[in-house]
């Protein structure tokens, strides 16, 4: 799934051309407007994805999975699941019409809200979406949301987005999101799992990313993810591993300003790219980005 704004068009609830009236964005979810095909759909993603990630993501999203009150035949109503995750964690859902301003994003995460997209994919997108829908937004996010050090960290990151805006140093921080919160990996029970939300909402990144011998997957480190691109249009060419999810309690406690001066004067790392001083745990071949590159050249 990539993070670019895909043309308007309407679908169910999505008329990705509404902009709302409150200055946060926030929209009624309108569960009720959702209709049978809307919900098949989700259905088939909740039902296929379940299959899938047992053995696959971390202890924590598997047990967050089955913990919050998300049924297989329906979307989920997001008063439902914010009553769920305040007991446990002190966040809640609100709903928004897609993708939302770095700012009021930001705001959301820094008060413990996390925004979700309203609208679901049609049946011919199951495989691929270029704007985060519920199910990316609900079933791949909101497990995690369960787990305190996740609950903190999402929250961090929000507080720390605000500050990297007036720093004009967002797009260093925003690569650590997306190799944590959306395509992040961790350690567990000698594998590696997943945890981060793009990866455990995709079937089919579910198992390139901890099964596939093409990416590399390499120990995570704040400075070299920082400045690391990475990819939006397809999967990963690198992910970068936790040792365990504590430590995404360490960088929630870090003064990010001097780091982001040091990351400033080192040279930008490409997605496939693999360093000497890397903790490499599993060199990729690189061979089904080699084979996309090689077919988009015939």
């Amino acid at each position: 799934m990539s993070d670019a704004a895909e043309p308007t068009r309407k679908h169910g609830l999505a008329d990705r051309s509404y902009r709302p009236d409150s200055p946060d964005w926030t929209v009624d979810q309108g569960w009720q407007h959702y209709s049978a095909e809307d919900h098949a759909v989700w259905k088939t993603l909740f039902e296929r994805q379940s299959r899938l990630l047992p053995g696959r993501a971390c202890a924590a999203f598997v047990q967050g999975m089955r913990e919050m009150p998300m049924r297989h035949d329906q979307i989920p109503r997001f008063d439902e699941l914010s009553e769920a995750l305040m007991k446990r964690t002190g966040w809640q859902v609100v709903a928004v019409p897609g993708l939302v301003p770095d700012e009021v994003f930001f705001d959301h995460l820094a008060h413990r809200r996390f925004p979700a997209g309203r609208f679901i994919r049609r049946p011919d997108e199951l495989d691929y979406l270029e704007e985060p829908d519920v199910f990316h937004d609900v079933f791949g996010h909101v497990p995690m949301l369960m787990h305190p050090v996740m609950a903190e960290f999402i929250q961090a990151y929000g507080q720390g987005g605000l500050r990297a805006q007036r720093l004009g140093v967002l797009e260093q921080l925003a690569r650590v999101y997306w190799y944590t919160v959306e395509f992040g990996l961790v350690r567990e029970q000698g594998a590696v799992r997943i945890y981060g939300a793009g990866i455990a909402s995709s079937s089919t990144e579910s198992v390139f990313a901890v099964e596939d011998a093409s990416p590399n997957r390499i120990g995570f480190e704040l400075e070299r993810v920082m400045a690391t691109r990475y990819r939006i249009d397809d999967f990963q060419e690198t992910y970068f591993v936790l040792d365990n999810l504590e430590q995404l309690l360490e960088l929630a406690q870090i003064d990010f300003a001097p780091i982001y001066q040091r990351v400033a004067a080192r040279p930008t790392h490409e997605p496939g790219d693999v360093l000497a001083s890397d903790t490499v745990i599993t060199r990729g071949t690189g061979r089904y980005h080699a084979e996309k590159r090689q077919k988009g050249n015939a």
